[in-house]
């Protein structure tokens, strides 16, 4: 009789014994005839449940099965082996020893088996109250039945995480309800090298977007950096040829945390999800998609001695499109292309191309240089229009890796302004200006009507004459005239 692997062991005797009685069950010997019948039972071989091999049994053990369960209502269960009656107790490990074992594990849940069970000796020869410490065996099942395994060790926390952060979290399986509700993103690092324009070999970095729902890839291409320029390229084509998602999942990568990356997803409507620090396993759908990756795509570029990148990008295009979607996913049941055609959808329309490249930028804000009407940007000068010179501190949006233009924004609203270029002394070098108004406008050609004495001090005059004071000043003209025509006395 042939067993399957996950029947139980005691199941698999039991089987045996009742397979071997059941001619006794079904047509019961006559009265002096059921010794003979089991004389004849005994004499035959039996295959061994575990390892198959030949095994024959005694005439008073078929017997005793026979009386066993005879009368039985479950024969089966009559003739499947009793637990013990200290089955999952651990009597050989009195609650000292017990209250040792867990305390030395919680101070050090990554110890393996063995180093628990050595540094156990230890303490019970220093403590005789813990008792004899019995078998590695005992010791091993004894924690593997109270829950305690040996674990990974602690995440190396990194500036500003607390402890809580690295500590490790349960694992549970996950699925979004709708399309396009949950994006993964992932950089892969290729197995195989290809040559640069510079003449230098270089291992390709595999760019991938996945919807969670369907496991359709949104895009897939491979560039020779992991920078943030390299993934806003990519992930704005998925954007296009999928639409926009509600969510984005990633690690945290120094492209996928990058202020243009991150801006652009919340300008966009998309909530970023990063997984914890050290922890791949939580964007395990991506992980598996890079399994088959290298063990299909890759494989069959093996042949292939000169590998180039756009020969790369070429046939994962085709791979991706004629393999991986219409292949039958084994967890859905179907292929991707089915899933994504057929599940409800939460995607949104994708705006134009202009609309996403000012989305991924960053925003910074400068303060103006009032002499020339310029803002330095990562180490470059910008000229603001003169109608915009009035502002102190500019904000405007800048992609680190373009740095041929920048956005002028209104920081309140994210409206789009202007377009500022770098700052061009050459032509600057002209000698035309422009004449500026007092309020910054550029000129009209008008006169400005003259505006006389300014309001405050016309009223200032007019309360001081109301006074009826002299002049608290001696005029000077009359001062000279007086001095050389007139009478002396005048002048005393």
């Amino acid at each position: 009789m042939k067993w399957k692997e996950d029947v139980p062991l005691g199941t698999r005797w039991a089987r045996l014994r009742f397979e071997i009685i059941g001619a006794l069950l079904a047509s019961p010997p006559k009265p002096g005839e059921l010794a003979a019948r089991i004389e004849e039972l005994a004499s035959k071989e039996y295959a061994h449940p575990v390892t198959g091999l030949p095994l024959r049994f005694g005439k008073s053990t078929i017997e005793h099965w026979y009386y066993k369960v005879r009368d039985a209502a479950s024969p089966l269960e009559a003739l499947t082996r009793k637990a013990h009656a200290l089955a999952g107790r651990h009597p050989s490990i009195g609650a000292p020893l017990a209250a040792a074992i867990t305390s030395q594990y919680r101070q050090h849940p990554c110890w393996s088996y063995r180093l628990h069970y050595d540094n156990l000796l230890v303490l019970a020869l220093e403590d005789s109250s813990l008792g004899a410490v019995p078998s590695y065996a005992t010791v091993r099942r004894y924690m593997k039945d109270c829950g305690f395994y040996k674990r990974k060790r602690e995440k190396r926390r990194r500036d500003g995480e607390t402890r809580a952060a690295c500590e490790p979290r349960e694992q549970l399986s996950f699925e979004a309800t709708h399309v396009h509700a949950l994006w993964h993103l992932d950089f892969h690092v290729c197995s195989r090298s290809v040559p640069t324009a510079t003449g230098v070999w270089a291992r390709p970095y595999l760019l991938g977007v996945l919807d969670d729902h369907s496991r359709l890839c949104c895009h897939l291409q491979w560039y020779l950096d992991e920078s943030a320029e390299s993934l806003v390229h990519g992930f704005c084509q998925a954007l296009q040829k999928r639409g926009l998602p509600r969510a984005l999942l990633s690690d945290n990568g120094s492209a996928m945390t990058a202020a243009e990356f991150t801006g652009g997803l919340a300008r966009l409507g998309i909530i970023h999800h990063t997984t914890l620090p050290y922890s791949p396993e939580q964007n395990a759908k991506q992980e598996v998609f890079w399994a088959q990756v290298e063990g299909r795509l890759m494989a069959m570029l093996e042949g292939k001695s000169e590998l180039t990148l756009a020969l790369l990008n070429e046939a994962t295009q085709a791979w991706v499109e004629l393999e991986y979607h219409l292949a039958r996913h084994s967890e859905l049941g179907e292929t991707p292309r089915e899933r994504y055609l057929r599940a409800p959808n939460v995607g949104r329309s994708c705006p134009d191309s202009e609309t996403l490249r000012r989305a991924f930028r960053e925003q910074v804000i400068r303060t103006l240089r009032r002499s020339d009407g310029t803002i330095t940007v990562y180490g470059v000068r910008f000229e603001l229009p003169t109608r915009y010179r009035s502002l102190a501190r500019p904000c405007v949006r800048v992609a680190r890796w373009d740095l041929s233009a920048l956005d002028l924004v209104d920081p309140r609203t994210g409206e789009h302004l202007a377009k500022l270029a770098p700052l061009d002394k050459a032509k600057n070098a002209d000698r035309q200006r422009r004449v500026l108004r007092c309020d910054g406008g550029d000129p009209r050609g008008e006169e400005v009507p003259e505006a006389g004495i300014a309001p405050k001090l016309r009223a200032l005059m007019r309360d001081y004459a109301a006074t009826g004071l002299p002049p608290a000043y001696l005029p000077k003209d009359d001062y000279r005239g007086a001095r050389d025509g007139a009478p002396q006395e005048e002048l005393q």
